[in-house]
């Protein structure tokens, strides 16, 4: 029997996923040392701001509402969509990213803890930097782009321009 024999399956499969024999769906995978593991948001490219103000949960009202946007069915019926408001300030976040309502709450946690600190930091705090850090950059390739812009167009110019002079006659040609 060849190989491919031994993959058929009445339904389609999408997606493999090969986990160490020893590890767990839920346990994290000890990447560097003992002790320092990588969370899927580092492992994503995303910071973490150990520096931010930490929440206390007494100060945290939570609702589930249903969610909105495409998903039809799956999502008008389900309330996964996480409302967290914190009562000392104010500020109301309403996070729908996932299916997940656990992964929603955390989530909503993370970005209300990020509002919660520019709110009472303002500009001292490490997401203010790096929101006026990253404008700063996209500013950079804006001007970048619009001056390698200009000097295509004077290329361009010039050489219609050249194209369009009548070349003298040299001796060579007659």
């Amino acid at each position: 029997m060849s190989t491919s024999g031994l993959f058929r399956f009445p339904t389609p499969l999408t997606r493999v996923c090969m986990v160490p024999w020893g590890l767990r769906l839920c346990e994290k995978p000890e990447l560097l040392s003992p002790g320092t593991a990588v969370t899927p948001v580092q492992a994503a490219g995303k910071k973490d701001h150990p520096a931010l103000l930490s929440l206390d949960e007494s100060e945290l009202e939570e609702q589930f509402v249903k969610g909105h946007g495409p998903g039809g069915q799956a999502t008008n019926k389900t309330s996964n969509c996480v409302v967290l408001r914190h009562i000392p300030s104010g500020i109301v976040v309403k996070c729908h990213q996932t299916r997940s309502v656990d992964q929603n709450r955390k989530l909503a946690r993370r970005i209300l803890q990020e509002k919660v600190d520019v709110f009472y930091n303002g500009e001292n705090s490490p997401v203010y930097k790096e929101k006026r850090e990253a404008e700063k950059r996209k500013q950079e390739r804006k001007k970048r782009a619009k001056e390698t812009l200009e000097k295509k167009k004077l290329l361009k110019e010039q050489w219609e321009s050249s194209k369009n002079v009548p070349r003298e006659r040299t001796a060579d040609s007659d």
